[in-house]
């Protein structure tokens, strides 16, 4: 037999996938988005720099809701601009683009929100990614990965699976869930539905296979998120669709029945005052979803709430008793605006009064300030700032005595609490310290909980919940020690290493 000499290796060929930069602006609505395009771009082979002087362009996703929102998305541009010349701008304020390129005429592409397959094709402009005999016949991972792939109509897969990120901006034990994109409200002082468009909802199914698979991955609390969560699934008349073999509405009611079913923490972000959101506060009181919701009220007054053009005037305290009678364990955070055109000090005192009465767990509070386009704009009577500034002080001196109150109610009880991150001075041993928030509070936004993991120190790991008992209180936050460590155990199969501690 003749023995041929074996050829030599061939060198696989070396292909240095593009880097770009990525800014985050705005709300959690925002940060989907983010993770959105951060997973089409790991698909297609680029990697997200760290720091600018890796970048080799820059895509910034943008605010554009309120005035200092749009200077601080501005002033983002003109950073990443100066760093690296090549940037991307999308987000809300890419629904203005004479607004950005008033400022910034070099900016090489501009898109609006939720334009994924459209920040996706100018970064392929901007920064071809390289292919080989190996690569190049991968299968695409959403429509709109390569140029050559024809990308159905947006309205009708904006919203599908192939759009829920696998890339998360959040820690892994939290997640942020968009169920409906814009809005059909015409409120005064708002511009999202001219930024968003009118409400597109997402199909239940599309929505539970996101959370299914974030549960199975170790997410233990998935945040419910939408521009008016209580109008989820009215544009598409509740349509069902399927969800692991049987059929579920797209309404808020169904859907979250089946996100308690998976074992979570499930708390509703932006809900609005509508008759139905008893029935979400019944499955609360049944332990099936957090007892938390946000509901951004905005005023109290009748009259300026019609001025706002706000749903449900007059009525709040009345919805808010109910609630409680409902789920005595409801915690409820809302904001509200301060000052709005007409608003006088009658108004304003009624607003205090609401916020006595309502005693409100969590509480926000801005001046008004005109939104460019928003109809508010043009109403009589506009507050002078210094008034509004007096009344916002006068306005949280209330609300935080009331939450201190409340938060002193809750000294000697053992609660739950999600551990979000570590805490340990310098002579303190690893795992000493933690900081966590309650089932009442939701992260950023929330109060938290300082804890000493005393006989736990050293076994408690970011993402862990907790019992904690509750020895102080402040305004804001809660104080305590942990007491024990149960297992977690969703309704879901763990993958890998997620399940176990």
């Amino acid at each position: 037999m003749t023995v041929l000499n074996p050829l030599p290796p061939v060198a696989a060929p070396q292909i240095t996938p593009p880097k770009v930069g990525f800014i985050s602006l705005g709300c959690p609505k925002a940060l989907v988005d983010s993770e959105r395009i951060l997973t089409q771009l790991r698909a297609e082979g680029y990697e997200v720099a760290p720091s600018y002087e890796d970048a080799q362009a820059v895509i910034v996703n943008t605010c554009g809701f309120i005035t200092p929102a749009v200077e601080e998305s501005l002033s983002a541009i003109g950073e990443a601009l100066d760093a690296t010349g090549k940037v991307i701008v999308t987000g809300c304020l890419g629904e203005r683009p004479e607004k950005i390129l008033e400022r910034h005429p070099k900016v090489a592409a501009i898109t609006g929100s939720e334009a994924v397959d459209d920040v996706m094709g100018y970064v392929r402009e901007l920064l071809p990614v390289e292919t080989d005999a190996f690569t190049g016949l991968l299968p695409v991972a959403a429509p709109g990965m390569r140029p050559e792939v024809q990308t159905p109509e947006r309205e009708a897969t904006r919203h599908g699976d192939v759009f829920a990120p696998s890339v998360k901006l959040t820690p892994r034990h939290y997640a942020y869930v968009k169920i409906a994109e814009g809005c059909n409200h015409t409120c005064a002082f708002c511009i999202i539905p001219k930024l968003r468009g009118r409400q597109v909802s997402r199909d239940a199914g599309a929505v539970l296979y996101e959370a299914f698979r974030l549960v199975a991955g170790g997410t233990k609390e998935l945040m419910i998120i939408s521009q008016d969560t209580s109008a989820y699934g009215v544009d598409v008349r509740y349509r069902e669709s399927e969800f692991q073999g049987g059929q579920v509405r797209a309404h808020l009611t169904d859907l979250a029945v089946k996100l308690g079913e998976m074992g979570a923490w499930v708390r509703m972000h932006y809900v609005y005052p509508y008759p139905h959101v008893e029935k979400i506060v019944e499955l609360m009181a049944q332990g099936k979803i957090l007892p938390y919701l946000d509901v951004p009220l905005q005023h109290a007054s009748p009259k300026i709430l019609r001025l706002m053009r706000r749903p449900g005037a007059g009525k709040q305290l009345d919805t808010i008793r109910r609630w409680r009678e409902i789920c005595p364990d409801l915690v409820i955070r809302s904001t509200f605006i301060v000052g709005f055109p007409g608003e006088t000090e009658e108004d304003f005192q009624e607003l205090l009064t609401f916020l006595e009465d309502a005693r409100l767990d969590r509480v926000g509070a801005f001046p008004y300030s005109d939104v460019e386009e928003a109809d508010a704009n043009g109403l009589p009577n506009p507050v002078p700032e210094e008034i509004k500034q007096e009344r916002l002080a006068r306005f949280m001196e209330v609300a935080q005595r009331i939450s201190a109150e409340k938060l002193a109610e809750k000294v000697g009880r053992v609660m739950d609490v999600i551990v979000d991150e570590f805490n340990d001075d310098e002579g303190d041993l690893p795992g000493t310290r933690l900081i966590g928030r309650t089932k009442g509070d939701a992260p950023g936004i929330d109060g938290q909980v300082y804890l000493y993991a005393g006989d736990f120190a050293g076994q408690v790991k970011i993402g862990d919940i907790v019992q904690a008992r509750i020895e102080d209180s402040d305004e804001y936050d809660l104080y305590g020690e942990v007491v024990a460590r149960p297992e977690w155990k969703p309704n879901v199969p763990q993958l890998g290493h997620f399940g176990k501690h």
